[in-house]
């Protein structure tokens, strides 16, 4: 799994999650975002960013929402989130395809080549 942000100002680095790894509400709130995403957002854009995640039971967890909230950080709740739409979601519907398009254009051996392509056509960009 691959996680990152894109804003107005710039672009996270690909931050990894390692092979067999859980993802489940407590890593991806205590790592993805108070390690990872929410300093490198910081970095990028400032206090001057508003988050939004998509539907994923880790984004809309209470935990999460109580987390984004002690953090002071602007967001958009998920009662506000529309339930599809690719505009408001440029990641999932635009950007990992064209990656994926690029990475997948010659056969990946082991997950170690599929990082450093992603790595590569994410740089490329």
């Amino acid at each position: 799994m691959v996680s990152v942000a894109v804003l107005k100002l710039g672009y996270t680095e690909l931050f990894f999650v390692q092979p067999g790894v859980k993802v489940n509400g407590d890593y991806y709130r205590e790592v993805l975002l108070k390690e990872k995403l929410l300093p490198s957002i910081k970095e990028i854009s400032g206090d001057n960013f508003i988050f939004q995640q998509d539907s994923a039971t880790a984004h809309r967890a209470r935990d999460t929402i109580a987390l984004l909230r002690r953090k002071k950080t602007d967001f958009i709740s998920p009662d506000q989130w529309p339930p599809n739409s690719p505009d408001m979601n440029p990641v999932d519907y635009k950007i990992w395809a064209i990656m994926q398009q690029r990475v997948y254009a010659k056969r990946v051996n082991d997950v170690d080549e599929l990082c450093q392509r992603l790595l590569n056509v994410w740089h490329s960009s």
